[in-house]
């Protein structure tokens, strides 16, 4: 009774007027700033490894980036992906790509809004994301409703993305491989995250910056081997995830069918939950980067999106379908550690476990950092050390809750954060397109180091 509830509040929250307000908003920011995300990638991916030591900011852009990913590259990318694909069919994969298309403006614009308004606190460490742009962008005014974000932040941190989730497919994952008693991988992930939270965003982005290139190279790596490997399906994988885009899809094998509509609703949601486009968390971290610039750090931002989605999630969904995988009985991680079963023999759940729970450690560190800057910000740093005990708390009774129960809450915190950031984005898109103009424009003379240098609010 108590799913069923919970259930229809997600299938309200993330109906129509939501999903048509995310990607709406990226394809109306991708206009009004020219397609950026498609003239200026190769542009942006430079700037990844730009080190500014003389600027402002507690880490460097690539360990911002990182610490960005560490909370994206999560099991949205494995579990995500496979759950979308089991529910809506290989279409699913289709609106990942449509939204994250979009999605990267849309990231781009929270990066360049969260060093332009990026605040210093009482210890002076740098904070920003949108709860700040809302206040410093809109004004004392809309309040209400930065603290909307702020509070659905630390919902998302604690009982969403941030832990449960991440929690799960850790213990699954382990328990399923070498049958590590979930009490026990809820214990060590506790221990080992409060000895790294603890010690803030510096100590957390050299985790990142150490464990996220190493686990997506050897994911790619192993994606791209059973893909070669079947590269004679690969023509007939593409072409049904297009054609499932906008049809029914028929039941086959252990897939029940499915709706256009549950492609999208389902593609759509699962691809915001991995690349967070349009949530507002991403930008927490993209605040703290050392950058002279608030239009780099948003080229540096949306890369995020297109590394998370355009590449891992695209390469898991192939994955899934050229192996059959999404025609089985199998959900969630189960699905993806068959596929890879199916190609590596006993090292396919070996791989694809280490791979997912890395993927859903860093999440969990990234997050902590997300719920702790919205917590700052309601409740100042007076009380954080309670933050960060309840959050450890957290990660330890994650590994106890139902798969499906978890997603939907997931699901629900996510839509109720992305509703103001969206919002916020909208309304202050007239500085956005300003300031990318101005960099452009002096891109062009070069004369970029000559503009008007970040302030803090």
């Amino acid at each position: 009774m108590v799913v069923e509830l919970f259930q229809m509040i997600d299938d309200f929250i993330w109906g129509p007027p939501l999903l048509i307000l995310l990607v709406g908003t990226g394809i109306y920011l991708t206009f009004v700033l020219r397609g950026i995300q498609f003239n200026q990638l190769f542009h942006s991916l430079r700037l990844v490894f730009k080190n500014e030591t003389d600027s402002d900011g507690d880490i460097s852009s690539f360990a911002a980036l990182c610490t960005a990913l560490a909370g994206t590259v999560g099991t949205g990318n494995i579990v995500g992906v496979a759950t979308a694909i089991a529910i809506g069919g290989p279409g699913a994969l289709f609106w990942m790509w449509f939204a994250a298309l979009f999605g990267m403006a849309t990231k781009y614009s929270e990066g360049l809004l969260a060093v332009k308004f990026r605040v210093k606190d009482e210890q002076q460490h740098v904070s920003g994301g949108p709860m700040y742009y809302i206040l410093n962008g809109m004004g004392q005014k809309y309040r209400p409703l930065a603290t909307m974000f702020a509070f659905s932040g630390i919902l998302v941190a604690l009982f969403g993305i941030g832990t449960f989730t991440q929690v799960n497919a850790i213990t699954e994952a382990l328990h399923n491989q070498f049958a590590i008693p979930n009490l026990l991988t809820g214990f060590i992930l506790a221990l080992l995250v409060m000895l790294i939270v603890f010690g803030g965003i510096t100590i957390i982005s050299k985790v990142a910056s150490f464990i996220v290139p190493f686990m997506a190279f050897l994911y790619i790596v192993a994606c791209l081997f059973i893909i070669i490997a079947n590269w004679q399906l690969l023509d007939d994988s593409l072409l049904l995830i297009i054609q499932s885009a906008f049809t029914k899809t028929a039941a086959t094998g252990g897939f029940v069918g499915s709706t256009m509509k549950a492609a999208i609703q389902n593609g759509i949601a699962r691809g915001v939950f991995s690349n967070e486009s349009g949530l507002g968390s991403s930008p927490i971290a993209s605040a703290a980067a050392k950058s002279n610039s608030a239009v780099e750090q948003g080229l540096v931002s949306m890369t995020g999106t297109f590394i998370d989605t355009i590449i891992i999630c695209t390469l898991t969904g192939i994955v899934l379908i050229i192996t059959g995988a999404w025609q089985t009985e199998f959900r969630g991680a189960l699905m993806t550690q068959y596929a890879f079963n199916a190609y590596f023999s006993e090292y396919g759940p070996f791989i694809l476990t280490i791979s997912l729970s890395l993927f859903a450690f860093t999440t969990i560190l990234g997050w902590n950092y997300y719920g702790e800057r919205c917590f700052e910000f309601l409740f100042g740093l007076k009380y954080i050390r309670y933050y960060h005990l309840f959050f450890v708390s957290m990660v330890f009774i994650g590994s106890f809750l139902n798969l499906d129960f978890v997603w939907i809450i997931a699901d629900i915190v996510n839509g109720l954060m992305a509703i103001p950031n969206l919002i916020s984005l909208i309304a202050l898109s007239p500085i956005i397109i300003k300031e990318t103009r101005a960099y452009f424009k002096a891109k062009q003379y070069n004369n970029v180091t000559r503009l008007e240098p970040i302030k803090y609010y």
